[in-house]
């Protein structure tokens, strides 16, 4: 690939590290296992991408960044040394500006503590994400989770002891219906710690995974359907009624705490992903990396790139993921950007079945749309 010779350096970056000490059984991420990580290794290469990029780019240094979102894996593994090194081999091609720039961590609360989270703070970390999950032991367990629900309590009284007002917390729904949960229970202590933003994820199975193995043998049914509707519509109106921003599908945020990064992907601005499996988005194209972290780490030490794939968006896409992307949120989409007659008829049928609302001269979804988010947005590509 070329990148256009106007692209500027993106403001926003993602990194992957790919390894943790236990594969969770439903994870079909890009991930080693990994007890003692090769930090140093890990390090080199990162910096290796990012020096290819700004040749690639032909990219002034250094340059700004408005957010940095460090996923996994485990980042937490990294501990306070190997965060402390990252950070400086970021500002070797980056301004990472501590009263600016929105720098999030992913931590697993097994990893994770008030030591830690001091030492990246210190290091330039504004923001975590604690992968709790559930706040229910067997859930936990059946999930292939290395924490229990004390470990996840004292994991956000550590976020919060470290001087973390800014934190997330990941919560999973629609798990199969053997798999007995008081979620109502959960969700009130959930709602007791009075976390600044809150994260849903929707179990899916996928075809590499334990769970579907699980799935393909008869041990477990597939998740239902119903149940991930009915706990959908629950965690919405608990987490509104608390005074949550439901901001965009799976997203809840406290008034201010909303998570600036993802707004980029939202808004279809430009990021660098850089680490194994990591995707970036420099206009018009959309690139993906080598996955397995084996191979990354061989081709960058080779001097063959990271990219794996690419392709370059052209209008038509353009438009549609505008629209789909803005109906994930509550930004949602301007009439204009609908285009003909059809797309309005089909949009107007959605508002009567209760699906999108008018705010404005904008169409936002409901939740009764944003369950029906893929299908809403198939049928508008039908008519393209």
């Amino acid at each position: 690939m070329e990148l256009d010779p106007s692209t500027s350096a993106p403001r926003a970056l993602y990194l992957h590290f790919p390894f943790c000490a236990h594969r969770c059984h439903y994870c079909d991420f890009s991930v080693k296992r990994a007890s003692a990580p090769p930090i140093d290794v890990w390090l080199d290469r990162i910096e290796t991408e990012i020096d290819w990029w700004f040749e690639l780019g032909d990219w002034a240094t250094p340059a700004p960044l408005e957010t940095v979102f460090l996923g996994g894996g485990t980042p937490s593994l990294l501990g306070a040394v190997g965060l402390k090194a990252l950070g400086e081999r970021l500002q070797r091609r980056f301004v990472i500006d501590p009263n600016a720039t929105e720098w999030t961590a992913e931590a697993n609360p097994a990893s994770f503590d008030a030591d830690v989270g001091s030492a990246w703070r210190e290091a330039g970390v504004t923001r975590l994400s604690l992968g709790v999950q559930a706040l229910d032991d067997a859930v936990l367990q059946w999930l292939g989770r290395l924490h229990d629900r004390r470990t996840a309590r004292s994991a956000i009284a550590a976020a919060r002891a470290a001087g973390f007002d800014r934190f997330n917390v990941d919560l999973i729904f629609g798990l199969p219906d053997e798999v007995r949960r008081d979620f109502v229970r959960e969700l009130e202590e959930l709602l007791e710690l009075d976390v600044p933003h809150v994260s849903l994820y929707g179990l899916t199975v996928e075809p590499r995974t334990p769970l579907a193995q699980w799935i393909r043998a008869g041990r477990i049914d597939s998740p239902s359907e119903e149940r991930y509707s009915a706990e959908y519509r629950l965690l919405a109106a608990r987490l509104r009624a608390a005074g949550y921003d439901h901001y965009e599908v799976s997203n809840f945020a406290k008034p201010g705490q909303q998570c600036r990064h993802n707004w980029f992907y939202w808004n279809r601005s430009p990021y660098l992903g850089v680490g194994p499996s990591a995707h970036g988005f420099l206009p018009p194209y959309r690139t993906w990396n080598v996955f397995r972290w084996d191979r990354y780490e061989r081709a960058l030490r080779e001097n063959l790139g990271p990219v794996d794939g690419w392709e370059r968006i052209g209008d038509e896409e353009a438009s549609l993921e505008e629209i789909w992307l803005g109906l994930r949120t509550t930004e949602g989409v301007r009439r204009p950007e609908l285009g003909g007659r059809a797309h309005h008829e089909r949009v107007e049928r959605w508002e009567r079945e209760g699906w999108v609302e008018q705010r404005n001269d904008r169409w936002v979804a409901t939740v009764e749309g944003w369950l029906r988010m893929d299908s809403l947005v198939a049928e508008l590509a039908g008519e393209r």
